[in-house]
């Protein structure tokens, strides 16, 4: 029968490999692509002034809270971090929901999308599993908002870093 450790540090490993493509192709795609900031400026403002370097800040600070968690689960399993990470592991679906609708929007391939397309699946088959395996009561139920909501506002702190720290860490 699996358990919880089955599935825990499969949420580092997700993100790891999902964040890898954008960091990867998204300088050369927003160079490339310059028309898409006037055509789509809500989708694009986050991106504006943007560096790999700052980018990959971003990335690493977003990576803390789902490694750490993880690993805090994985090494200390209780009830409380099982809820925190299954509300991590589904704001990441959700976060490749957003680059395929993003893609489908501006109907064009852009860096996340594949890993999106390939992380989907098997991320939704691990919520599933590891919602037969916790037992959902009511402080689960107000952990997975708190921790989505959480990632939510790390999303918005790691893209300011991103933005105060993309050029310093660029400069030559």
């Amino acid at each position: 029968m699996p358990n919880m450790n089955d599935y825990i540090l499969l949420l580092p490993i997700i993100f790891i490999f999902h964040d890898m493509e954008e960091i990867v192709g998204f300088g050369y795609f927003f160079r490339n692509n310059k028309q898409l900031f006037e055509r789509f400026p809500k989708i694009t403002a986050a991106y504006k002034d943007f560096t790999t370097a700052g980018f990959a800040l971003a990335v690493y600070e977003e990576f803390i809270p789902f490694f750490g968690i993880s690993l805090l689960a994985f090494f200390f399993p209780c009830k409380v971090l099982y809820a925190l990470w299954l509300g991590l592991m589904i704001s990441l679906t959700a976060h490749f929901l957003v680059h395929i609708g993003q893609s489908i929007y501006i109907r064009k391939y852009i860096p996340s999308l594949i890993t999106s397309i390939i992380c989907l699946p098997p991320s939704v088959i691990i919520i599933i599993k590891s919602l037969t395996i916790i037992k959902i009561d009511l402080l689960t139920i107000v952990l997975i908002p708190v921790a989505i909501v959480g990632m939510i506002i790390n999303l918005k702190f790691a893209h300011s870093l991103m933005h105060k720290y993309g050029k310093k860490l660029s400069d030559k």
